[in-house]
């Protein structure tokens, strides 16, 4: 489990994040949502060792990661999706995968982890000698997915998967991340479609000016009024 709490981070005189506390299972899919510059992506490169932090409790299995620089961290068990993807473009599917599986957790089980991952995203098996430039924005993001799965994570932390898909591709997105959590591992997910992140996560958190505000179950959240007003457009 990962696990989270006082964790705040500050930009100069400007504090992102204050006191955070959260905490994400395995096979667990945990929603944070929030407005536009409320610290959505400063907690999860905050957790990830982008960005510095407080000295707040950040632990993965009992495993302190506080202190850990970023690459550890992903030795550990974590793995960051960047909004924007952040992939190769003129490296093959193939290429921009094997990247993933760099960390030294993952080349063992190399075969066994790309094996998973396509049979994720089966788009991919069939695109792993193009080049990523040359595909959909949906496409590319399935490759920036799989590239973090590559890496063989327990939990694994997503920044608005969906921001500029279109409705059918972000429905076939949404399914891949059920399987995602099916297979064993724990997501985080920033996602600016509160409606359809609600559909399959189990749990999320309300977050406000860098602060959690509130969380609760999927359902509680889906049928809390304030929400509805809030993310979901209901009147």
């Amino acid at each position: 489990m990962l696990e989270i709490s006082g964790l705040s981070v500050a930009y100069g005189k400007h504090r992102a994040l204050d006191d955070v506390k959260l905490a994400v299972a395995q096979r667990e899919i945990v929603v944070i949502l929030g407005a536009n510059g409320s610290g959505k992506t400063s907690l999860l490169k905050a957790i990830a060792g982008i960005v510095p932090k407080s000295s707040a409790k950040v632990s993965l299995a009992g495993r302190d990661l506080q202190k850990m620089r970023a690459n550890d961290i992903v030795e550990a068990g974590l793995a960051l999706v960047p909004e924007g993807r952040g992939i190769f473009g003129e490296l093959t599917v193939r290429e921009n995968l094997m990247l993933g599986a760099y960390a030294k957790r993952a080349r063992a089980r190399e075969q066994e982890n790309l094996d998973r991952t396509l049979s994720l995203f089966p788009k991919l098996a069939q695109r792993l000698t193009q080049a990523a430039n040359t595909m959909s924005g949906g496409e590319q993001q399935m490759v920036a997915i799989g590239r973090a799965l590559m890496s063989a994570p327990d939990i694994l932390l997503l920044d608005e998967p969906s921001l500029g898909l279109a409705p059918l591709v972000c429905g076939e997105l949404f399914a891949s991340l059920k399987k995602v959590r099916e297979s064993g591992i724990g997501i985080l997910l920033v996602e600016q479609n509160a409606k359809r992140s609600l559909q399959i996560a189990d749990r999320g958190y309300l977050i406000e000016t860098g602060r959690i505000t509130g969380e609760g179950t999927a359902l509680q959240l889906r049928d809390d009024p304030a929400v509805q007003r809030a993310y979901l457009g209901v009147a």
